[in-house]
This record gives C-alpha cells, sequence and structure tokens, in this order.
C-alpha cells in the first residue's frame, strides 16, 4: 500500500519553514512519501525545499495553477494508492495519517476521511476550515460540526464520540482520499480554482453512493487564511460563484430549479445587504460570480449529464432539510446539533 502526503505550495517559504518539519516528524512512523508540489511560486519555495528538505520530493508546476487544478496536475505524477492532500499552513503535532488510512482501509465503502481540524491561533478551538467534519444545508451553504457560519466552537472533546462519523464533505486543508475514486471523477473541477472544490468532489462521491468520514483520532492544527483572508472579495466571488456550479452539477433533479431559484435570490438579498452597508467591493464580487455563473451553465450542463451516469443516490442524510443560516441568525443556533 503506497501512501503520499502532498503538500501544494504557491509563494509559501515562510509557511514552509514554520510547518513542513512538523510533518515530516510525525510522518515518521508511517510509511509514506512525502511531496511538495509547487504551484511556481517566486519567492524563495523552491530554495528552502532544495537547501532545508533534499530529501522532500518536489514537483513543479509550470505557473500557478490555482489549488484545484494544482492538485489534479501533481496527482497525475503520483502513484499511490492513499492521496493525503496538506495545506502548507498545517502542522502536525501527532500521527494524523495513520488514523485516517486506517479508517479508509476498514471501511470499503469510504472514499475519503479528515481528521479533527484545530486552530493554530487558538489550540483550544476548532479552525473554520473544516473543524470537526462537514455538512451542507439544502440550500448550498456549508457548517460544520464545530462551526456554524462564522461562529466557531471551542473544542472541549463534545465531537468526540458522535453517534455517526458520516459528514458530507472533509475539508481539503487536510483530507486522506483513495486515489482510485479521485481519479475515477476526475479529480477535482478545474474551472473552480480555489474553494469549495473538496464539497465538490465529496458531493460527486456521495452521489455515487461512497461515504466521508470524520476521524476524531486524527488531529491537526491549521493556521486559516494564509491565501485569502475571510471576507476578501476574491474570496466572495470564488465562493458565491463555485457553490453555484456546485450546487447546479450535483443536485437531485427535481430540486435542482427551485433550490437553485431560491438560492439566486438569497445571493440576490446577500449583495443588496453588502451595497446598503456600503461594501461595494463585496457587491460587486456577488454580482460578478452570477455572471460568470450565467456564463458557465453550458458547460455546466455537460458536465451534470456526464455526473448523471455514474450518480446511484441523490438524498443524503448529511444535507440539512433546512436552512442554517436561519437556525443560526434567526433562531440564534450556534453550536451544531445532530439531525
Amino acid at each position: 500500500m503506497k501512501i503520499s502526503v502532498v503538500i501544494l505550495n504557491f509563494n509559501g517559504e515562510n509557511l514552509l519553514n514554520q510547518y513542513l518539519t512538523s510533518v515530516i516528524t510525525h510522518t515518521q512512523s508511517t510509511d509514506c512519501e512525502i511531496i511538495v508540489a509547487d504551484n511556481h511560486s517566486t519567492d524563495n519555495s523552491l530554495k528552502i525545499l532544495s537547501e532545508d528538505f533534499p530529501n522532500i520530493r518536489v514537483v513543479k508546476l509550470d505557473k500557478n495553477y490555482g489549488f484545484a487544478q494544482g492538485y489534479n496536475l501533481a496527482l497525475q505524477q503520483i502513484d499511490s494508492d492513499y492521496y493525503v492532500l496538506c495545506n502548507n499552513d498545517i502542522e502536525l503535532r501527532s500521527d494524523a495519517v495513520t488514523p485516517l488510512i486506517e479508517l479508509l482501509e476498514s471501511n470499503a465503502n469510504a472514499a475519503a476521511a479528515m481528521p479533527k481540524i484545530k486552530s493554530l491561533r487558538d489550540p483550544k478551538m476548532f479552525e473554520y476550515a473544516g473543524a470537526a467534519g462537514g455538512f451542507i444545508d439544502r440550500y448550498g451553504y456549508p457548517f460544520c460540526r464545530g462551526r456554524i457560519l462564522n461562529h466557531v466552537e471551542p473544542d472541549n472533546g463534545q465531537y468526540n464520540s458522535v453517534k455517526s462519523n458520516q459528514i458530507f464533505w472533509a475539508t481539503g486543508a487536510f483530507i486522506a482520499v483513495k486515489a482510485s475514486v479521485f481519479k475515477q471523477l476526475g479529480g477535482f473541477d478545474e474551472s473552480f480554482f480555489a474553494h469549495m472544490e473538496e464539497i465538490d468532489l465529496c458531493w460527486r462521491i456521495k452521489n455515487m453512493g461512497m461515504d466521508i468520514l470524520y476521524c476524531p483520532e486524527a488531529e491537526v492544527y491549521h493556521l486559516g487564511g494564509a491565501t485569502l483572508q475571510q471576507g476578501s472579495p476574491q474570496k466572495l466571488y470564488l465562493n458565491y460563484r463555485n457553490c453555484l456550479k456546485m450546487m447546479f452539477k450535483n443536485l437531485p433533479p427535481k430540486q435542482l430549479i427551485p433550490i437553485l431559484w431560491i438560492r439566486l435570490i438569497l445571493d440576490g438579498a446577500s449583495a443588496a445587504v453588502y451595497l446598503c452597508k456600503l461594501h461595494i467591493k463585496c457587491f460587486l464580487a456577488v454580482l460578478k460570480a452570477h455572471m460568470a455563473f450565467y456564463a458557465s451553465i453550458s458547460k455546466l450542463i455537460r458536465q451534470r449529464k456526464k455526473l448523471k451516469k455514474t450518480a446511484k443516490k441523490y438524498y443524503h442524510n448529511e444535507i440539512f432539510n433546512g436552512s442554517i443560516v436561519y437556525h443560526s441568525i434567526i433562531k440564534k443556533q450556534k453550536t451544531f446539533i445532530e439531525f
């Protein structure tokens, strides 16, 4: 069995200096190869890798392809049974790889798994990007055990013994995935560039009838926001655009038009709030995202038809049949409730 821990890097010399050693140290007991895929960095990343980490394999890409295509191109050059995708701002303080692989090995129907994601800035807290496992509501809004919208919980062990380790999506910050499934699905959707591509991949996995699992025995620490800060117009653009594309591709046939229509209205309301608050760049980011989505519909129709051939299951218990925005803002529900 071959396991490859693959770290995608772009101009992350400081992050490599700070966190790569921890990944090397805490994977030594695991028979795995550590690989850095470099997205054509223009800083000293390659020099640092060559001089300070000469035993690390480096896959050099000829330009910055973003998260989705960058990983796809790198993984095409890696022969492995399991890919463990790891952000360059992840710190390991224990072996998080072995528990994930053991969980996948013991569950034949599982395609991917993720560890508990803690905050590097405040280790008592969960980290926004994944926390203790990802879910979505019926309108495509992602949330997690340990993070509802922007409210993040402290980790008091409340999700160490969950009634089910089934989740809807695993964070791209640290995800173990069976290479055969990743290849079968064509990897990440490269048109996403970055943000939500892992949720789209997991949704496609779920529609194939396979499982995504959360492993509380594995734990990693994530800095977060190292590429784009939360709330930046570019990040807003990518999240709004990619969510619409993801929903168009993966929603059940009977729900596609009504659910997508409601989501478009909700996005419009969100844009109106930005405009009223004079957050003009954010308003324009939502508008730009919708224009990009409309321009991509013909391609999305072709993708949806192709995915229909492999889809075995459209309805999933890990999709909350309600609005997480309503429960969080109107009902003031800030912590995760099993549903």
